[in-house]
């Protein structure tokens, strides 16, 4: 090794001490053996360290300010080539780069002892791979940013192995799993658990033969000892749906015993399905820190190893900003990015971003939570009792089981239930201290399947809308008047609705229900129950109200929300920049950006969950001045990572004769087909439309 790179070293060293993390970490991070395909000496070449040759890569060792350390291949002001880059928490990256991004193979090694080896696109573990966790875990297949995706065998450090198909990050499809006392499942998975047409069987060679449903047998099935005796039959948790036979076989000495088939979920409730390590951060959201540029500039620079980039000193509560390059090493533009969530931009400007690529994108205020708190004395106080006491009747009232098979009857608009909730009580419902009232359900056994088709637990439902803690109000944005209740965990919606609404909801509701049972991973919002409360006096006014998931719940703060329907006539935002926060509704208009997602989950709507927590790339658009109608602005070539939430909600809207004339009064005036109101069929080819074109394919 020269002189001057033990110099460099010991001062890396030097500063390392400096931080509490490294002291415990310096002679491990030394101590880490290179890849067989990426060895420390292909790192070297015959150019001068430091020195650059106009349009060629060279060889660059950087100790950075805060400590980080950099050695490898470089080519305008990137890591370009082979190189090897240490963060002072101890994470390292030995491998290729292209243009500052870690693309192509490598390996990524975190002070816990995980490491990954094998294929990275920028930034991301994508293509083959092997993960070793810090317990021993090791994953060996495939991979699509950051997530197990396709096949891969997952060997368990507790000795449980699962072989098969996974779909982001968790088992789905066609598997094997097992376990360490030679158990094992081969068969269907969804979101993983065992789910479909599978066979289980015993170390002492028992075999359960049939479908599933959460990990447990449900449906037809058979259980076949050695002896060839068997069970066939329905299978199910539920003691009142479960049936079958029992056929002992000639040699067997228990044909005169009854047996009960619960004693199989009994032996099944002890095989978990390993939850396996979660990596603690992830190689996408490390950055690289600050530079000088070779090129005489003299503003710092930090880039994440995906490749964003931009100006600033950087922060200790940092470690998830985001920097953009846009391949001009003049035109760097920061953008920041708070705990995996949406984009934020640097310092404002006075003119519109929307028209001019030069301008940086604004950071929204963050605002605090949505609504007005209904307490005593709030306007809408006595009806928030009112509705939390019929929710508590209505999902803690005694009903049979029932089959997600419904009967034509359940669906019936007349096939409601009203119940009387006068001040002391009476023999169904408790005393309480509001008003009289009375409470419908409506197709009360649609929706109680409904809950359990979405795997609602009933006692959780009605602690979030029913528990100690208060429903936050807020009007609604759009033109209907409608008032919205949020409970308190933000995880369910309830919106007031009319009269027309419900009647079109109840039309439709068998179809809804059809829907959402076939397509599990739907995007359509997730109903819970329909009712209505009527209020005493003279007037008997009555309030119909929905509730629904809430399709914007997250642990992170969303920054910018869009409603967005197809349509441009009269879809933008009034308020200018300034007077937009992170709770403002923005509308097609508004939108700069077209979402980008991996191509295996671009064709496969049907088979993953999409719209939550989802990692995307956005690409910014920018419309020309005078095109401000254009419903998608041109490429810019500019990338961002985010993260998305999103779905299709408002489907009750009637086309009813309000509709159709305010269509034809707005089509004298402008071009028809920008109006929002149109026929549904050409509203739903629309809609289409401009939907694969904001969502592309990431190639």
């Amino acid at each position: 090794m020269s002189k001057e790179h033990s110099g460099v070293l010991r001062a890396w060293e030097s500063t390392m001490r400096k931080t509490q993390a490294a002291k415990k970490r310096a002679n491990n991070i030394f101590g880490i053996t290179s890849m067989a395909n990426v060895t420390n000496n292909d790192l070297e070449d015959d150019t001068d360290k430091g020195v650059s040759i106009s349009g060629e890569a060279y060889f660059a060792e950087k100790i950075l300010p805060n400590g980080d350390y950099y050695t490898g291949q470089w080519y305008d002001n990137f890591p370009d080539g082979q190189g090897k880059y240490l963060w002072t928490d101890g994470c390292m990256y030995l491998g290729e780069w292209h243009k500052g991004k870690t693309m192509g193979k490598g390996r990524f090694s975190w002070p816990s002892g995980a490491r990954y080896e094998g294929e990275f696109k920028a930034g991301y573990m994508d293509g083959s791979g092997t993960y070793i966790g810090s317990n021993g875990d090791t994953y060996k297949g495939k991979w699509v940013m950051n997530m197990k995706h396709g096949h891969g065998i997952l060997n368990y450090s507790n000795g449980d192995c699962y072989d098969g198909e996974w779909r982001r990050g968790l088992q789905e499809g066609h598997g094997k799993y097992q376990w360490q006392n030679k158990n094992y499942y081969i068969g269907e998975w969804k979101n993983g658990v065992i789910f479909g047409k599978g066979t289980f069987v015993w170390s002492n060679g028992n075999t359960y033969d049939g479908y599933w449903e959460d990990g447990m047998p449900k449906g037809n099935g058979t259980y076949q000892w050695p002896d060839g005796s068997f069970y066939v039959g329905n299978w199910s948790k539920d003691p009142d749906e479960q049936n079958g036979t029992y056929y002992p076989s000639e040699s067997s000495l228990a044909a005169s015993l009854e047996w009960d088939p619960t004693t199989v979920y009994n032996e099944l409730a002890g095989c978990k399905i390993c939850v396996g390590e979660r990596v603690s951060i992830m190689p996408s959201q490390k950055r690289l820190a600050t530079w000088y540029s070779s090129k005489g500039g003299d503003k710092p620079r930090r880039m994440s190893v995906d490749g964003r980039v931009s100006v600033g000193v950087e922060r200790p509560l940092d470690k998830m900003s985001l920097w953009e390059n846009d391949g001009n090493s003049n035109g760097l533009r920061q953008v920041r990015r708070d705990l995996d969530c949406e984009l934020l931009g640097i310092p404002h400007n006075d003119a519109n971003p929307k028209f001019n690529l030069g301008l940086p994108l604004k950071a929204p205020k963050l605002e605090k939570r949505q609504g007005e708190t209904i307490s005593k004395g709030h306007r809408n106080y006595e009806l928030m009792l009112n509705l939390q006491l019929g929710i508590r009747h209505s999902v803690g009232r005694p009903a049979p089981a029932t089959s997600f098979d419904l009967k034509a009857s359940a669906f019936d608009p007349k096939d409601k239930i009203w119940t009387r909730f006068p001040r002391e009580g009476s023999k169904y419902t408790p005393p309480h201290q509001s008003y009289e009232f009375k409470w419908k359900d409506y197709c009360p056994v649609v929706f109680r399947t409904l809950r359990k088709l979405f795997k609602v637990d009933p006692a959780d439902y009605m602690i979030s809308i029913c528990g100690d803690n208060a429903l936050r109000e807020q009007s609604s944005p759009g033109k209907s008047g409608s008032f919205f209740y949020l409970t308190d965990d933000d995880r369910y919606m309830i919106k007031t609705m009319k009269k027309s609404e419900v009647k079109m909801f109840l039309r439709m509701l068998s179809a809804y229900y059809n829907h959402v049972r076939s397509f599990e991973n739907t995007l359509v919002i997730k109903y819970y129950g329909l009712h209505c409360v009527k209020l005493p006096g003279t007037t008997q006014k009555k309030v119909r109200f929905i509730i629904m998931g809430n399709l914007l719940r997250s642990d992170y703060t969303i920054h910018r929300r869009f409603d967005l329907k197809g349509s441009s006539l009269g879809r933008i935002t009034e308020k200018n920049e300034f007077e937009t926060d992170n709770t403002t509704i923005l509308k097609d208009l508004d939108l700069n950006f077209i979402f980008k997602l991996q191509k295996a989950w671009y064709q496969e709507w049907a088979s993953i969950k999409l719209g939550s927590n989802m990692p995307a790339r956005v690409e910014r658009t920018i419309r020309k001045p005078e095109l401000e109608l254009q419903l998608v602005g041109e490429q810019t070539g500019e990338c961002y990572e985010v993260i998305m939430f999103f779905g299709i909600i408002d489907i009750l809207q009637d086309y009813d004769i309000t509709k159709k004339l305010e269509h034809a009064y707005k089509s004298i005036h402008y071009d028809p087909t920008s109006i929002s109101a149109v026929d549904p069929k050409q509203y739903s080819k629309r809609f289409r439309d401009f939907i694969f074109k904001v969502f592309a394919e990431d190639t």
